[in-house]
């Protein structure tokens, strides 16, 4: 993902002394609209003077591009507002834990994993975790009692009771109805806010092993997680 960075904090510092009081100003202000009209009217041909709808057009122009200019003004007056808010929603949102989709779960040395599925109706919920080759290295079964939210835990272990080592492993949900009807389930995993990014289209969450999410991504936010 490529970030923008609303510009350099130490420009300014850098800047040759004086620049910026001497630079000249080239935008066309109210008094010099004013004063080339006065001077159209002095220099005008007797024979064929400016009408009043041309003295009342070019006025109307020129009130149009101040009210663009003032609007642009405006706009990004509020742009940078916004950005400012942004900011600080990113920085409240560091070392909290948030609930995010993802189809793959990141796992700390001697960790443990989480996450939530929503079951379409009761029923069991078999979460199966791969590791980076496709091996099978876990299933675990959630039951379902009503259609709605089935939350699930992964100890970090295998089948065989071993420790898994960190990285990232595959998960894959499905859930299976009374009717025997089997259904393949998104998945949504939690994961502890590291740091995040203004983008230049948004707010980005930095998520250890699982990357970048959009702020829109987010489903739930949780409290702080110690340590």
């Amino acid at each position: 993902m490529t970030t923008a960075v609303n510009g350099d904090p130490f420009a300014a510092l850098n800047a040759n002394p004086g620049t910026a009081a001497g630079k000249k100003n080239d935008a066309l202000g109210q008094a010099e609209f004013m004063r080339l009209m006065t001077e159209q009217l002095k220099h005008q041909d007797p024979l064929k003077p400016l009408s009043n709808s041309e003295f009342i057009g070019q006025l109307a122009q020129f009130s149009t591009v101040q009210g663009i200019s003032d609007l642009n003004t405006a706009v990004q007056g509020f742009g940078n507002a916004l950005t400012g808010d942004q900011v600080l929603k990113g920085a409240a949102l560091v070392g909290h834990e948030v609930l995010v989709p993802s189809e793959q779960v990141a796992l700390a040395a001697g960790g443990v994993a989480s996450g939530v599925v929503m079951a379409p109706g009761a029923g069991t919920v078999t979460v199966e975790i791969t590791d980076a080759s496709g091996a099978v290295v876990r299933q675990i079964e959630v039951a379902a009692d009503a259609k709605g939210e089935v939350r699930f835990g992964w100890d970090g272990k295998n089948a065989q009771g071993e420790a898994m080592a960190a990285g990232n492993y595959a998960i894959k949900a499905t859930h299976l109805g009374s009717s025997g009807t089997a259904t393949t389930l998104n998945t949504y995993v939690d994961s502890i806010v590291e740091s995040v990014t203004i983008g230049s289209d948004g707010l980005y969450l930095n998520l250890p092993g699982l990357g970048t999410a959009p702020l829109d991504y987010v489903l739930r936010v949780g409290g702080a997680r110690a340590g």
